[in-house]
């Protein structure tokens, strides 16, 4: 079974959202705490499973130490 344009959009945002945390080695517990957001829901963002909301986005390019942009260019 294929995927609609938004869930792949959403799997690909997911993958490049963990290449960053991945390449700053940081975990998903420390991106977490660090974006003020649940474990759960940045583990689901990075599974593709969650269509964020703007303030999510800003949250984790905080937490990541980057500027949205940078998040938004998967």
């Amino acid at each position: 079974m294929s995927m609609t344009p938004k869930e792949k959009a959403l799997a690909q945002f997911g993958s490049h959202l963990r290449s960053l945390r991945e390449g700053q080695g940081i975990s998903i517990h420390e991106l977490s705490a660090r974006a003020g957001l649940e474990y759960s829901q940045v583990q689901k963002t990075e599974k593709g499973r969650v269509n964020l909301t703007l303030t999510t986005i800003l949250a984790l390019a905080d937490g990541l130490n980057i500027t949205p942009d940078v998040l938004l260019k998967y």
